[in-house]
């Protein structure tokens, strides 16, 4: 897949909000400090003008944020979880709203699930994976700045993915925003997944 045009479609604030447009969805999820706007602007070709905000403070994505890629389909910037300054009320929102989303606005085609590869895959990464599992929906889970480990550590950190979330080791992708690490890789998954050929 060759990214020939990218622009942000809408976003959807709370339970039961209509998408932007009829075009397979596929959803970008993971912590709030795991690197996923960084991710999204370096797989997008937005570096200079960035089109998914990249911030110093975790947790500012706060709702489903849409991006038509190509006219082909859309990337969907799920909010991150897991920033313990984030109000309870607001956390709680934010669950729902995910939860609706992918669980039944039957929109979804499959969920791309960032964990910083410096760190053992959290308890929210553990749940998300089940709960993904449990809707039948296919995960790719990226491994992100894998720039900053030393080549000894990078089968660790796979190895201990693998174990925790219990996927597969084709489900796995390790991926560096700095380096441009995977992706190549993960535009050839995004494009089986859109074009219907292959889950992640």
């Amino acid at each position: 897949m060759k990214i020939r045009s990218v622009e942000y479609a809408g976003t959807v604030a709370e339970p039961g909000g209509p998408a932007p447009g009829d075009l397979p969805q596929v959803a970008f999820s993971g912590r709030s400090n795991v690197g996923k706007s960084s991710l999204i602007n370096t797989l997008l070709r937005r570096t200079r003008t960035r089109i998914a905000h990249v911030s110093a403070t975790p947790g500012k994505t706060r709702a489903l944020n849409f991006y038509r890629v190509n006219d082909d389909f859309f990337l969907v910037d799920l909010p991150g979880y897991g920033y313990a300054r984030v109000p309870d009320a607001v956390r709680d929102a934010w669950a729902e709203l995910i939860e609706w989303y992918l669980g039944e606005s039957g929109d979804v085609r499959a969920v791309v699930h960032l964990v910083d590869a410096r760190h053992p895959p959290t308890e929210h990464d553990r749940r998300m994976a089940e709960y993904l599992a449990e809707l039948g929906l296919p995960v790719l889970i990226v491994l992100t700045k894998m720039d900053k480990l030393k080549r000894s550590e990078r089968a660790r950190s796979t190895v201990r993915a693998i174990d925790v979330l219990g996927v597969d080791e084709t489900q796995l992708l390790p991926f560096s925003s700095k380096t441009g690490e995977g992706r190549d890789e993960l535009l050839e998954a995004l494009d089986e997944i859109v074009s219907g050929e292959g889950g992640a």
